[in-house]
């Protein structure tokens, strides 16, 4: 019985830790960036797109398909950051509590 109860308390634990985490995520901001560095968008690791620069070079009519594909680009490069952000928040976590590889997305 003390072993559940051990296990229900670290549960709450981890419950607490999570949230705290969850509320920090929206504080970590990565960069995405494509075109080197004609376009630059800044994404939290919550997925917010906070912004996006755009090289004025890129501001032609012409260029409009360019300027597409790099901030296609851009977003993909800061997306897989921010998902690399949060499985590293995630690992140092959990990485103490022996849980199986995947669970919670580790």
């Amino acid at each position: 019985m003390a072993d559940f109860l051990g296990m229900m308390k670290q549960a709450a634990q981890l419950q607490s830790k999570m949230q705290e985490m969850q509320d920090a995520l929206g504080n970590v901001e990565v960069e995405g960036i494509s075109g080197g560095g004609l376009v630059v968008v800044r994404m939290t690791a919550k997925m917010d797109v906070k912004g996006v620069k755009i090289d004025p070079s890129l501001m032609k009519a012409e260029e409009r398909e360019v300027l597409e594909d790099l901030l296609v680009t851009a977003l993909g490069d800061a997306r897989r950051k921010a998902e690399a952000a949060v499985q590293e928040k995630m690992q140092s976590l959990t990485g103490g509590l022996g849980l199986p590889p995947g669970l919670f997305g580790q």
